[in-house]
């Protein structure tokens, strides 16, 4: 599903951002990533959609050598990946219905065929009766639901969540957690980049930690291992 192999990532500025990184994950996997702040997380995860390229190593997701992808062939690698932000990313003007619906609008999917998954979409995170809504009239919990539903209208084998419980209070995180594992549970990968400690012990997954640019630990069903 998703192998690296001696990744190295370092940016026009000089920074190196990963030193080496070699890992597989499974179809199907739920996996944290966790560590200190500018360890590296972030970009380990941008690389899986190629908004950055490794600078040095191979990746491949989904049988698709990433760096060899020609750029107008990004966009077929980014339908089998669902990507999630801790800012939602919501388009303001747009109603909930109307921002899921974008994703498949984009690859000239059907209008039945929208109706139909968007619905769905709005039924497994619990949005039905809000698809008339726009972003501003919802709560935050809310339109995290509707990013994570527009980030799995298109049925992507992985999805991505960067920080998705970070601008949320303890009780609204949990009740996405639940939405994760449901999608989880259809055989989706799961890759979350995390600061919560709570979440990470509670919920017992996979966890690799980053540390410096480098795989510090692998662990299954692990703990977050850090203080916060």
């Amino acid at each position: 599903m998703i192998e690296m192999n001696d990744v190295h990532k370092t940016y026009t500025n000089g920074v190196t951002a990963l030193n080496g990184i070699t890992i597989t994950i499974e179809q199907g996997e739920f996996v944290y990533i966790v560590g200190p702040s500018g360890a590296g997380k972030s970009t380990f995860i941008r690389l899986i959609y190629r908004e950055a390229q490794s600078s040095q190593g191979t990746i491949t997701i989904n049988d698709m050598n990433v760096n060899n992808l020609k750029e107008k062939h990004v966009p077929w690698l980014r339908r089998s990946v669902g990507v999630i932000f801790q800012d939602f990313k919501l388009l303001p003007k747009l109603t909930v219905y109307e921002n899921i619906a974008f994703a498949l609008e984009v690859i000239e999917e059907s209008p039945q065929n929208i109706r139909k998954r968007v619905m769905d979409v709005l039924e497994l995170v619990g949005l039905k009766n809000k698809a008339r809504f726009i972003p501003d009239e919802l709560s935050g919990g809310e339109q995290q639901r509707v990013s994570i539903a527009r980030a799995i209208v298109n049925r992507p084998k992985i999805v991505i969540a960067d920080e998705p419980t970070g601008n949320l209070d303890p009780e609204t995180s949990w009740e996405i957690m639940q939405v994760f594992e449901e999608i989880n549970a259809r055989g989706t990968t799961v890759l979350m980049a995390t600061h919560s400690r709570e979440i990470v012990n509670a919920k017992k997954k996979r966890v690799i930690a980053i540390e410096d640019g480098l795989i510090v630990r692998d662990e299954h069903r692990g703990e977050y291992g850090y203080e916060i």
